[in-house]
Order: C-alpha cells, then structure tokens, then sequence
C-alpha cells in the first residue's frame, strides 16, 4: 500500500485513552465473526477451526493490536469468542491489553435471540458470564447495548452499581441516541459509544460523533467496512468513489474505509473483524493510510449522499 507522500498527515493512527488511564492502538479488533465463517451471529452457524481462529488472535496482538471487542452472546456451535480470546491470550493476558464486551442482548443455546437482559439480576448474571468466560477478575470495558429510545437509567444504574463493586473498570453504550448518552451520564461517566457508521452509513450521526469528541467520549462504529451489510459483511458491490480512492492509493476499499473513518477525529476507535489474518494484516495496515483532503472532499460527500452504499 502506498500513500501521497506530499500530503501531511489529516489523522494520524495514534492511540486513545479510554476513561483516561486504558490506552488503546486506534485500530483493534471485532471478535464478532471468529467463532463462525460467513454470516455472524445466526442459528446453526458454520463454526471456524479453532486453531485458526487462537491464530488469527495472537497475531492482532503481535501487530500492535490491543483493545478487543467482544460479548459473550458472539458464539456459533462449538465456538464462544470469549472463550477463543482466554485460550488465545489469557494465562496472564498482556498488560496493556483491553478488552471490552458488552451486556443486553440474550441468545439461547442455539443461537436463537431472546428478549433483552433488563433487569439489575440479568444485567448481573451477563457481566458473571463474561467474566468466568474470559477468565478475569475485572471487566475493562461493558457497553450496555441498548435496542429503541425508552429510558436506560435502571439498567446503567445496576451496571454502575457493579463499577463501583469493582467488577467493571469503565461503562460505554452501543447502538444509542445523544439523549442515551446524557442520560447515562448524569448517572456514571462513559467512556465510549458503539454505534454503526461508516461511509455511507448513519450520516445522521455526524453531529453525535462531533459530540463525543467535544465530550472526551471515544466514538466506536461498527460495520464500518460491511456498511450496509452488516452482519452479513461487505457484500454489496464497493462505490466508484471508495474504488477510486483504492486504486490512488494502492489500497483495498476495506482500508479505505478503515482510513476514513480514523480521519473522522482522533476519538474515532476501529474494530475491524475478520478471522483471516491477511485481512487482519491489511486491516492494521490502514492506520498509515493517510487520506488527501481531496479524498476526504469525495468521501464526505458519498457518506452524505441518501443512495451511498
């Protein structure tokens, strides 16, 4: 991969610390599809081999990679990401490395989804769980995932409860409004926010993403690079506009979108998932990207246009 020499630098990749003391590389990593190929986080799901996906692991550590996102309800038959990551990095993990997970959402035992964890009992039994699967004493990171717009103060409230136990080092949300955030808020500090936003995608949340950043509150977005493909991963036919910065740069359309969102503000965190290690080799490598404000122009106005895939 090459990039226009002559351009300073927009964003550079650096580091980012959350709730002020866990510093994290601006490029981790999404456990989401290590334990299946294909399709994440589906009923009878196609598990991957196991020594592949400790592989795949233990290589993002060796690149620099040190913040992972995860959650114990990212499982497939025969496969938990949360036991894949103990396997692979724990006995002692390293000790820069955070690793952030997420509580609310409930699947049952064939990957089938359930009615969301709302209760201070369940929220509870789901931070234990991540717990003993990730085989720590302590959770650096929970996001509390939030589904619609009503009222998430008895559920933050029971996850700052089991903060101020010591079972939680730093809360974030995911999937949730500005109003979310300020509500959360005036009950603990957050640290992050987990939504989905990439080139094309939730342009709407331009200003919450400015917001985080004036607030000290990283910005996380997932499917960054799967855009309007989700789970389901970059499926749709790429953009002449994101092919054509690709091909300016010698990059791939993943690492331009990797790159654009980092350009999107020093607070911006990337968590790129894959279970191949040369993507995983190619996903880090978009941290030296450095887009022109040219680039940055096409790209702005393809995240703005309504039709942008």
């Amino acid at each position: 991969m090459t990039s226009h020499d002559t351009t300073p630098a927009t964003t550079p990749p650096g580091t980012w610390a959350l709730g002020g003391d866990l510093v994290v590389n601006r490029i981790g990593f999404g456990a989401m599809r290590l334990p299946q190929r294909g399709e994440a986080l589906i009923e009878n799901a196609v598990p991957r081999d196991r020594a592949d996906a400790i592989a795949v692991l233990r290589k993002a550590v060796e690149l620099g990679v040190n913040h992972i996102d995860t959650a114990a309800f990212y499982f497939s038959p025969l496969r938990s990401a949360n036991e894949l990551i103990n396997s692979a990095l724990g006995g002692p993990y390293p000790d820069d490395l955070v690793i952030a997970t997420k509580v609310g959402p409930c699947r049952d035992s064939s990957g089938a989804w359930s009615e969301h964890a709302r209760t201070p009992a369940a929220l509870r039994a789901q931070v234990e769980e991540n717990l003993r699967q990730l085989g720590r004493d302590h959770l650096d990171v929970v996001n509390l995932r939030v589904l619609g717009t009503d009222s998430i103060a008895e559920r933050f409230g029971a996850l700052a409860e089991l903060r101020e136990a010591g079972l939680i080092r730093h809360l974030g949300l995911s999937n949730v409004t500005p109003d979310h955030l300020a509500e959360a808020q005036s009950i603990a500090p957050v640290v992050c926010v987990q939504n989905m936003y990439g080139i094309g995608v939730r342009p709407e949340y331009e200003d919450f993403v400015r917001l985080c950043g004036e607030q000290g509150v990283a910005f996380v977005p997932f499917y960054a690079i799967a855009a309007a493909g989700g789970q389901g991963g970059a499926t749709a036919p790429e953009s002449p506009e994101v092919l054509a910065v690709a091909k300016a740069h010698g990059a791939t359309p993943a690492q331009v979108r990797i790159a654009w969102t980092l350009h999107q503000g020093p607070h911006l965190l990337a968590i790129p998932g894959t279970g191949d290690p040369a993507h995983l080799a190619a996903n880090v490598e978009a941290g030296a990207l450095r887009l022109t404000p040219e680039d940055l122009t096409l790209l702005n106005d393809l995240h703005r246009t309504p039709q942008a895939k």
